[in-house]
């Protein structure tokens, strides 16, 4: 590794080094719901049909439900409660935009969080 590789990568470490675990889960929990938002249809603009991937939204609320559920206690109350509404919101669009529904308690991430509906 070249010196400056090693320099960019002592400086990644110490910057994350200085951010909270709450800021990491949470911005992680963001950019699940971001991304999922998006491959369910709910992206600005004209074009925002054309991202629909009901598959690639299943893999990404579970997971985003897998942090969320992991985690709470850790968060604490307040940014809980605001990712569990963000979460259950990802589920209700992923239902409303599917056109086969899932059973109750079968949809994206509901092992983690119970049924949605």
């Amino acid at each position: 590794m070249s010196s400056t590789s090693e320099t960019n990568a002592g400086d990644a470490t110490r910057d994350i080094a200085d951010v909270a675990a709450v800021e990491v889960i949470t911005t992680a929990a963001v950019h699940l719901m971001s991304a999922a938002a998006v491959k369910c249809g709910l992206a600005e603009g004209e074009d925002a049909r054309e991202h629909l991937d009901l598959d690639e939204a299943r893999k990404l609320i579970t997971a985003l439900a897998a942090l969320v559920t992991a985690s709470a206690a850790d968060v604490g109350n307040q940014h809980a409660r605001s990712l569990r509404d963000g979460l259950r919101s990802l589920q209700l669009a992923f239902r409303e935009a599917s056109v086969i529904p899932d059973e109750p308690g079968e949809g994206p991430g509901e092992k983690y969080t119970g049924s949605v509906v």
